[in-house]
């Protein structure tokens, strides 16, 4: 039985191994690219004959084409209004549908449920066409504005991770605020919100995620607004057959610099990460 749970063992650490090695090819792909001296998309060789810094320097080096750092800067912005927004509309609908007993309040759940089924890219073309008859599509300001406002819009709807959390905190706790003469407004930020870092943290990364890496809908509603775009379209816009093959090793480095920020917020946020999904499971 000892040999047969060690060959079972070892077996499980080939199984990883190899598992992680697949995993993490891609990404040794994408950050050897980005150093590659050598322009032109197409190459007989994975490994570059030369490497160079000059694909990030001139990456930053905006030009009427490619402007990587304004791009950078409009999604920066677009996701910390979104993940604001986004965050509290998340965490008051789930702490209202974890506390509070109303009519309909199991009918919303399932509605919420069955609608979360359902990609959000079902919706897109009726979305862009509500937001044109309103006349918000008529500047690139204002089309940042509508990305801010749909990205955040429907984010009560994924309230079930929040809830799942909120239900493992004690009510007695709320009780004894009631008690103390604490409104549901008092209790919910003072006492609760400090309570529930771990799914705040879990909330925000969520957040930030979404108008972070999505290209659909973003470029839906921005269309030809180059100087407004955000960083997944212009990196889409370096691949484009006039431009792929003068900037197609600045690509692989626009996609090593867009995912630095991510990692570090995963790696500075990892344990309240954690907390907040294995809580949330919990409750």
């Amino acid at each position: 039985m000892k040999a047969k749970r060690m060959i079972t063992n070892a077996a499980c650490y080939v199984l990883l191994t190899v598992l992680s090695i697949i995993w993490v090819l891609p990404i040794f792909y994408v950050v050897l690219t980005s150093f590659r001296e050598e322009s032109g998309s197409y190459k007989s060789y994975i490994w570059p004959r030369g490497f160079t810094l000059d694909n990030y320097i001139n990456l930053f080096h905006g030009n009427s084409n490619i402007d990587f750092s304004r791009w950078f800067m409009n999604t920066f912005i677009i996701a910390i209004f979104s993940t604001i927004l986004s965050a509290f509309f998340v965490l008051c609908v789930s702490y209202v549908m974890s506390r509070l007993r109303f009519k309909m309040r199991k009918t919303f759940m399932n509605i919420a449920l069955v609608l979360g089924m359902f990609p959000g890219f079902m919706s897109m073309i009726a979305v862009y066409y509500i937001l044109k008859g309103l006349g918000l599509l008529e500047s690139g300001v204002l089309k940042q504005v509508v990305l801010v406002l749909v990205y955040s819009g429907g984010a009560g709807l994924g309230f079930y991770m929040a809830k799942g959390f909120f239900d493992t905190i004690p009510k007695t706790i709320d009780e004894a605020a009631y008690i103390d003469g604490a409104s549901k407004w008092d209790t919910f930020i003072k006492i609760t919100i400090p309570l529930s870092k771990p799914i705040i943290t879990y909330t925000l990364i969520t957040a930030f995620m979404g108008p972070w890496v999505d290209y659909i809908f973003a470029k839906v509603i921005m269309g030809n607004e180059t100087p407004y775009y955000t960083i997944a379209i212009g990196l889409w816009t370096m691949l484009e057959q006039e431009f792929v093959e003068y900037y197609y090793t600045q690509f692989y480095a626009g996609c090593v610099v867009i995912s630095i920020p991510i990692a570090i917020l995963f790696l500075l946020t990892q344990k309240c990460y954690v907390e907040g999904v294995s809580g949330a499971v919990k409750g």
